[in-house]
């Protein structure tokens, strides 16, 4: 049964070695982040995550898995669980970014499924439900959803600016502030793709996640950061 519903962005820049000294952006956004996964440790201590990567089918990773942030510039490692040992070079950014709120936040283990950053809206829910229906109903469980919105804001914009990106993102953080599932199933995935949000089959496995589930829900934490021409989701969900 999931306890609570934690939504949070991936950027590499949450790790404090990666970053070459004090930005009070980056304070920001890792406060927030800290601030929701120990929410999330609070009510669960067991994880599993929900991320979109160049994954061709859901694939899970760990809980006994390890990863590094290398290839981001720093060789800082992080385990999905406290017996993780193998390190693998090629872990996707998102896991590694589960792993590393897991060890901050002192949770147990966080088991990782990735689908791919395509994946239509359908199978999005579908997959969700999936989860739910495979889960132990007895077993109390943290869901960690991962994923950044529009990278196309402003002047800052990874790629060229977008002016869509407003609009879709405050769909985002309505539709998060509002415990919607609904509203997160309607996202426009390939208008999600143009804009670089590459949450977006994230949030809609949450959707099919929360439908399955039978619960209401309520949200007891949102916030939308934008620091650096990337839209930053977070979002707390609690059962009511």
């Amino acid at each position: 049964m999931i306890a609570r519903v934690a939504v949070v962005p991936q950027p590499p820049l949450l790790v404090p070695e990666l970053v070459a000294g004090p930005d009070p952006d980056v304070a920001a956004v890792r406060a927030e982040c800290l601030a929701v996964a120990a929410r999330l440790a609070g009510a669960a201590r067991h994880w599993i995550a929900i991320a979109a990567a160049d994954v061709p089918e859901p694939t899970a990773l760990g809980p006994d898995a390890a990863g590094t942030f290398r290839g981001y510039g720093v060789d800082v490692r992080v385990r999905l669980s406290d017996n993780a040992e193998q390190v693998d070079p090629a872990m996707p950014l998102p896991a590694l970014v589960a792993g590393w709120l897991r060890e901050q936040s002192g949770a147990v283990e966080v088991k990782t499924w990735l689908v791919p950053t395509d994946l239509a809206t359908a199978d999005c829910q579908e997959f969700g439900s999936r989860l739910v229906a495979e889960s132990a109903p007895d077993e109390s469980v943290g869901l960690l959803v991962v994923g950044d919105g529009s990278h196309r804001h402003g002047e800052q914009a990874v790629g060229r600016p977008d002016g869509r990106a407003g609009v879709f993102d405050e769909e985002v953080r309505r539709a998060l502030a509002a415990a919607d599932p609904a509203a997160l199933l309607a996202l426009d995935p390939d208008l999600a793709a143009s804009l670089g949000a590459v949450g977006r089959a994230a949030w809609q496995v949450l959707a099919g996640v929360v439908g399955k589930d039978g619960r209401a829900w309520e949200c007891t934490h949102n916030a939308l950061l934008i620091p650096f021409g990337v839209a930053y989701h977070l979002a707390v969900w609690d059962p009511l």
